[in-house]
């Protein structure tokens, strides 16, 4: 991937504070007036947070700007003092976001949850597993028993957000495979493959050639045969849409969009985190969902 790169605060001045914010207070839920201190990697995973904990929780997601990339994120001091007080921590996982190990390392104390290793995906080896509506769903779960334990008395409250909040993750899991219903066989390309999951729940067939997307994910020079493989699929209109990560931005990107635009063919913009605006999950898959449906249906 290709986000502008943030600058990071001194690596020593980091170290400095997080060993200041060591010796500091502990991981009371009376630091945020009664609330559960909690802290995400991405604002993905602060909005499930938030989703199933409701108003018992206090969230902070590390990464909530849609210009900042996980890979390449430097933690700053306000981050060190929000992971030292976390009392649960939620991460990706899966070398996503590896920045936010030594982030949670901080929290000595806190529950600490990996939505990649709840997923246990096994041989698929893709990153993005908070476009697998199952793989949220478990983590949703995960989530709400581990706050019921922190808190006790609102342990009910929890079972019963998460509950809610995985009937909405059902529901679109019917609306994607309902995609696949309609257009079987369809095939699609991508820029990189962030949305994998939801393809798969749509039902319909990656056909970008493998040395692409790993090309672009990778941040290599995209091999020309799969270049012009690509473009031929596009010119000849083998696919009924492009599916493009709008958080990845190239040269050859931006080619093949431009190809996809002047052949016709939809471009579906998906992203890594929520857009500028979004805090709730389910509007925001809701909304990628029915931006394929509609580009298939054109």
């Amino acid at each position: 991937m290709s986000f502008p790169r943030l600058i990071g605060l001194a690596s020593a001045a980091t170290a400095l504070v997080l060993g200041l914010t060591a010796c500091g207070g502990g991981n009371t839920a009376s630091d945020t007036g009664g609330k559960i201190n909690v802290v995400a990697s991405t604002n993905v995973w602060g909005s499930v947070l938030s989703a199933v904990g409701g108003d018992q929780v206090a969230v902070t997601s590390i990464i909530d700007d849609p210009s900042a990339d996980p890979h390449s994120y430097e933690t700053t001091p306000e981050d060190a003092i929000a992971a030292q007080n976390a009392q649960l921590t939620l991460a990706n996982g899966g070398g996503y976001d590896d920045f936010f190990g030594k982030l949670a390392d901080q929290a000595a104390n806190a529950r600490k949850l990996n939505a990649y290793e709840i997923a246990a995906i096994g041989s698929d080896q893709n990153e993005h597993v908070w476009y697998s509506f199952a793989t949220v769903a478990q983590v949703a779960d995960q989530v709400a028993a581990q706050l019921g334990q922190i808190k006790p008395d609102a342990a009910q409250t929890f079972t019963a957000n998460a509950t809610n909040f995985k009937s909405q993750l059902d529901q679109l899991t019917t609306k994607a495979a309902q995609i696949g219903t309609t257009h079987p066989g369809t095939k699609v390309l991508v820029t990189e493959p962030v949305a994998h999951y939801l393809i798969e729940a749509a039902k319909v067939t990656d056909a970008t050639p493998a040395e692409f997307s790993e090309a672009v994910e990778e941040e290599t020079d995209v091999p020309p045969a799969a270049l012009a493989e690509f473009n031929s699929l596009i010119t000849g209109k083998q696919v009924k849409a492009l599916i493009n990560n709008e958080q990845t931005v190239t040269p050859v990107t931006e080619q093949v969009v431009g190809e996809a635009n002047r052949a016709g063919i939809p471009v579906v913009g998906v992203t890594e985190t929520l857009p500028a605006g979004t805090t709730d999950y389910i509007a925001w898959m809701t909304s990628e969902v029915d931006d394929l449906a509609k580009a298939l249906n054109s």
